[in-house]
């Protein structure tokens, strides 16, 4: 690890604790609003409230392991002989990418749901199974060779969003189609932030500028692709239920009656 100055650390321990801070709320909020939706959508926010549960476990072990891997001396930070664990976003990627793609499955289309969400969770787990050598290659070649066969079932789940879910936007209502469209163009957008990222080192972004931008980008990413994409799937989930006619009451039974 490149020596850091104080500022380049300490903008990269904020975003890790920021990260963390929003998966959590995030969690809480999906748990809590899912007994508002048509019990047909409420998987779909069980999914998300999962993704970030994930995310955020995950968060906390990179800010761990950010936080062991430097010490401060001289005025810069230097790097402790505690290797940072990188890893550990691969390992989050593994699990909450295909239920990304999945969610939005079951949300749009709760009953013919089965197949596409396992293809697309599929080239999903493929796409971050590729993606992990060329990560941790020490040679721009490795990096770029990996990262285009990577993009090889990233390009197939963007094509399969925007062009196999023609018949099922159809059926949508014109609100909820604006959502559902919204909602693809954030995946696209945090999606295609990622590779950009990965690309940095061999666009010659290296030492710790490229350190700070790839940690620093990557919790960009992840904040809008996790918590502001579990967002927007609760906004479509919201909109078909209420379409659908689904009432929610907030009457709360207890042993003492019911409090309204």
């Amino acid at each position: 690890m490149p020596s850091l100055s104080i500022p380049q650390y300490d903008l990269v321990y904020n975003a890790f604790s920021f990260s963390f801070a929003t998966m959590f709320a995030a969690f809480i909020f999906f748990v809590l609003v899912r007994t508002q939706l048509a019990p047909q959508y409420r998987g779909a926010m069980i999914m998300s409230a999962l993704v970030v549960a994930v995310a955020g476990y995950h968060y906390f072990r990179i800010f761990e392991s950010w936080s062991a891997a430097f010490t401060l001396s001289g005025g810069r930070y230097i790097a402790s002989g505690k290797p940072f664990n990188d890893a550990y976003r691969y390992i989050d990627w593994l699990l909450t990418v295909p239920l990304l793609v999945t969610e939005l499955i079951y949300v749009i289309n709760p009953r013919n749901r089965g197949r596409l969400a396992f293809t697309l969770a599929t080239a999903a787990a493929l796409m971050v199974i590729l993606g992990y050598p060329g990560e941790i290659a020490t040679d721009n070649g490795t990096r770029a060779l990996w990262g285009f066969l990577s993009t090889i079932p990233f390009v197939y789940i963007v094509y399969t969003l925007f062009t196999g879910l023609g018949e099922a936007m159809k059926e949508q209502t014109p609100h909820g189609r604006v959502l559902i469209r919204n909602t693809r163009l954030l995946l696209l957008a945090t999606w295609g932030f990622y590779p950009i990222v990965y690309l940095l080192p061999i666009l010659g972004v290296s030492g710790a500028a490229a350190v700070v931008a790839v940690q620093v980008g990557y919790c960009i990413a992840d904040v809008a692709a996790k918590a502001g994409y579990g967002l927007m799937i609760y906004a479509i989930a919201n909109e078909k239920s209420k379409a659908a006619g689904w009432k929610y009451d907030s009457s709360i039974k207890t042993a003492a009656g019911i409090i309204d």
